[in-house]
């Protein structure tokens, strides 16, 4: 099957397939918090923001397929600036936190301002708009984030080296890759798998006390593998946590509090959201570099929570449903078709 009936086909599994793996997550947190006691409400609140933001990118993608993305990045950047008072715990003055906020933030905005770059029919306004994402490294950089500095670079040659590939299952498959690897570093540091000189570098660079989060996490799912200790809990039962007088009660890694608190079908559920996304862009109707480079900003992203705390900031979470909405919308401009109805640019590269 192949035309417009078999896309719309694709879209309809890979929106099942994200009601289905959302509804579960959400539908977890509640069995898991109702056993022992936890508290739901940041999971759901984080699978809400997830949905909405998907379902607000998808309209406005499909309205306008340049703007949206590159209003999205403005939008980021504004956030980190001028919003100081979202960092967690009692660090007010810096904005979003530098370990995992703010780097999340603006690799989505370096994400979106290079797939608006891609969407743009006009030579020089791609140039505009990649020089947009390379300004948001620099801005990354004077803030203070290496992390994001990094990751957004990462973003735009990413995007650009999208450019020349012509089949996006190679690539989506080459994410899937490195946000396992990440994710795998980081349970084999939990679980003191890994050689002594090895740990100590990474403590240099993470800190020692952030390790002993991810070890207290690996504890923990020790106790009960299945069901976790509930949602919330991680804070009052990880002894690293009650010692340390600025902590926010989290191990500052996603997928080890997924552990922590929600057992090895936490982490799966995980696991599952990511794939899901990576699934849809894989199967959505925009162009090749358009999907990958959503890609690379999301992989980023997922890099940046397995080591830090960027999942705690709803801003985030809404950004990177917006990011992935954005990226799979249909546009619904007359001009973006091909006479036979088909998405121009499906399925092939674009002209640089």
């Amino acid at each position: 099957m192949s035309g417009p009936d078999a896309d719309g086909e694709r879209r309809i599994v890979s929106d099942a397939a994200g009601v289905v793996v959302l509804g579960t997550c959400a539908a977890w947190s509640l069995i898991t918090a109702a056993v022992h006691d936890g508290r739901p409400e940041g999971v759901l609140l984080a699978v809400l923001a997830v949905a909405a933001g998907y379902a607000a990118g998808r309209i406005s993608g499909a309205l306008l397929p340049v703007g949206a993305p590159f209003t999205g990045a403005l939008a980021g950047i504004a956030l980190t600036v001028a919003v100081p008072h979202l960092a967690p715990g009692p660090q007010i003055a810096a904005p979003l936190g530098h370990a995992g906020g703010t780097a999340a933030v603006l690799t989505l905005s370096a994400g979106a301002a290079c797939c608006a770059a891609w969407s743009a029919p006009v030579p020089a306004v791609r140039f505009a708009l990649r020089l947009l994402a390379a300004s948001i490294a620099v801005l990354a950089a004077v803030l203070g984030s290496a992390t994001g500095f990094v990751t957004c670079l990462a973003v735009l040659v990413c995007s650009l080296a999208a450019g020349r590939t012509r089949h996006r299952g190679a690539g989506t498959a080459v994410l899937a890759v490195v946000a396992a690897v990440v994710t795998g570093l980081v349970w084999a540091v939990a679980a003191q798998a890994v050689p002594g000189g090895f740990l100590a570098a990474l403590e240099g660079r993470l800190t020692p006390h952030r390790v002993r989060l991810w070890q207290d996490a690996w504890h923990l799912l020790d106790d009960d593998p299945v069901l976790g200790a509930g949602p919330g809990r991680f804070g009052e039962l990880s002894t690293t946590s009650a010692q340390s007088l600025l902590s926010d009660g989290k191990p500052h890694s996603a997928p080890l509090q997924q552990a922590a608190e929600q057992g090895v079908v936490g982490v799966v559920l995980l696991a599952a959201a990511f794939g899901w996304v990576l699934y849809a862009l894989w199967r959505g109707p925009r162009p090749t570099p358009v999907a990958l480079t959503a890609g690379a900003a999301l992989t980023a992203l997922a890099s940046i929570a397995a080591i830090g705390n960027a999942l705690s900031f709803t801003a985030v979470s809404v950004g990177a449903g917006l990011l992935a909405g954005m990226a799979t919308a249909r546009p619904l401009e007359p001009s973006s078709r091909t006479p036979q109805g088909q998405a121009r640019g499906a399925g092939r590269t674009p002209a640089w």
